[in-house]
């Protein structure tokens, strides 16, 4: 399958000096890392993207880990970077390593968050499918759609995530995401393409695994380290899979350790 032409991705900017460039995972947003994107921002230019399908960023039906790594290779293309550290949370992560694999002159170093280059838990079908089964033409406010999403998900955490893709306009409500592209390539999305033996990312790598998450394991690490022959892996005790939310002084001390900034 030939990918179709990249897009233009929304984004944010802010800092000076070296490009740091930050992929959200599934459901997420450039705002997600706004308070991680502060902080680094003291030495770095940082800037946050809205992937395919997401937030301000262009919907198209096409969405798979070549077609995000191409944008972002594109990306960084368009704004003169030249190359840049990556950093990509879970799904995001996937996209930064297949770019990292794909095209290792664009990526200075690699962080990824809580992901591994394997098959992933099916979590996310269930909040594709609960979004999906939504009915928005019904919702008259915010707490109502929170009403309704709380069967599919009793974490009130979880709910203010996914419905942060909820915005309200003069026609009402509507999805901030691509529902329908993400429902079509939830397999795809799950899984992660392994490239041919002997392919390799051999630039500086850092996994850091949440310690209550099951998205890094210890059977993973051979693979990541076959991939990724420089990698350190690193586990945030009692953390999740929102490691940059749930502990976002660890988060910022691991990446910061790895960064050097």
């Amino acid at each position: 399958m030939v990918d179709p032409s990249p897009l233009s991705l929304a984004f944010t900017d802010s800092g000076a000096g070296k490009p740091l460039v930050i992929l959200h995972g599934l459901f997420g947003s450039k705002r997600n890392w706004g308070a991680i994107a502060k902080a680094l921002s003291a030495h770095r230019r940082v800037l946050c993207l809205d992937l395919r399908n997401h937030g301000e960023s262009p919907w198209d039906a096409a969405m798979s880990y070549p077609a995000l790594a191409a944008d972002v290779a594109h990306f960084i293309h368009a704004h003169g970077l030249g190359s840049a550290d990556v950093i990509g949370h879970s799904m995001g992560g996937k996209a930064a390593m297949t770019l990292a694999l794909s095209h290792p002159e664009l990526v200075d170093s690699l962080t990824v968050v809580d992901i591994a280059p394997a098959p992933s838990p099916g979590t996310f079908i269930h909040y594709v499918e609960a979004l999906r089964a939504m009915d928005l033409s019904q919702m008259t406010s915010r707490k109502e759609a929170d009403a309704g999403l709380t069967p599919a998900e009793p974490n009130p955490g979880i709910r203010a995530f996914l419905l942060q893709n909820l915005e309200s306009g003069a026609d009402g409500f509507k999805w901030r995401v691509n529902l329908d592209a993400l429902s079509a390539a939830m397999k795809d999305l799950l899984d992660f393409e392994t490239p041919p033996h002997g392919h390799s990312y051999r630039g500086p790598a850092l996994f850091l695994a949440g310690g209550a998450s099951d998205y890094i394991g210890p059977h993973h690490h051979g693979e990541i380290n076959r991939l990724f022959p420089a990698a350190r892996i690193e586990v945030l005790p009692g953390v999740g899979h929102w490691a940059h939310a749930e502990a976002p002084a660890l988060f910022l001390n691991h990446v910061k350790g790895f960064l050097g900034a």
